[in-house]
């Protein structure tokens, strides 16, 4: 299997998807695409992808979002998942098993040339907001575009919009010293919080109609799980999870107590909910 090279303007990220959060992701993919999936398939219908067409899936990861994309479009129409990720990816290429309109890249959006004119629709779910330079990553896609072709996808907006980030991160932060936070629009889950930024550099790459559409719903943290189980997810992923990257186990079992405390309040008979906050981006090629 070809393995994308650690190198480029975005080696940092590259690795960090390869080495640190990848195989995380890839051990928790299907908890985190039944915690998720909503708000990536409304990105889908703000796309209105129909029959026949051609999708990039930007940022594809474990290939959830592939394989929904691909049926969608159903066997006339076919599906290229993207991701810097060869850990994720080797889910997502058996996931996709036996969809020959379906297939998988271990390339970098921002720099990969897609050829001209080869998608009908470009998608993302939180796969968009890791750039290093975000203007060029979204010009190399707009070249892939057919005109009048169109973009959709969904990020985060700020933590403090995001109890389900921010109340076990606050909880951590009682027994381990945060990182300094990075600038806002380093890249990062959070780099496209600014509506108003995404929509400058959407339009300096090229595109039209710019358009930011609040998504504000309650989520079933970790997918429905249990109260417990739930805590053990967040201590692995999201800020929380970064912040204990380097801690000791007793600095993780006091953590683990004090995150179980601060969201046992959002806890339901179907698993913890707790409300999110993210944008749905669209535009288009121009014609």
């Amino acid at each position: 299997m070809t393995r994308i090279p650690v190198a480029g303007p975005n080696a940092e990220q590259i690795e960090y998807w390869n080495e640190t959060s990848g195989p995380k992701w890839a051990a928790l993919g299907d908890v985190i695409d039944r915690q998720i999936a909503p708000l990536g398939r409304a990105a889908m219908e703000r796309a209105a992808v129909a029959a026949g067409e051609r999708v990039l899936d930007v940022g594809c990861g474990c290939g959830h979002t592939s394989l929904e994309l691909a049926g969608r479009v159903g066997q006339g129409g076919a599906v290229l998942g993207a991701d810097v990720s060869a850990v994720m990816l080797e889910q997502a290429r058996a996931r996709g098993a036996g969809h020959p309109h379906l297939r998988f890249e271990n390339v970098d959006a921002q720099t990969h040339d897609f050829g001209p004119d080869a998608f009908d629709v470009v998608y993302s779910r939180f796969g968009v907001m890791f750039f290093a330079d975000p203007r060029a990553a979204f010009a190399n896609l707009l070249r892939g575009l057919r005109p009048g072709g169109r973009l959709s996808f969904v990020c985060w907006q700020e933590l403090g919009r995001n109890p389900w980030m921010r109340i076990p991160l606050a909880a951590v932060a009682q027994h381990v010293a945060l990182p300094v936070p990075a600038s806002p629009e380093a890249p990062g889950p959070f780099a496209f919080a600014d509506a108003e930024r995404v929509r400058g550099i959407l339009a300096a790459a090229g595109f039209a109609g710019v358009r930011a559409e609040p998504l504000e719903r309650e989520l079933d943290v970790a997918g429905g799980a249990d109260l417990e189980a739930t805590v053990g997810f967040l201590l692995q992923l999201g800020p929380a999870g970064a912040a204990l990257r380097e801690a000791g186990d007793d600095v993780r079992e006091k953590a683990a107590r004090a995150v179980l405390e601060a969201i046992a309040p959002f806890e339901t008979p179907a698993g913890v909910r707790m409300p999110s906050a993210a944008w749905i981006f669209s535009a288009a090629r121009p014609a």
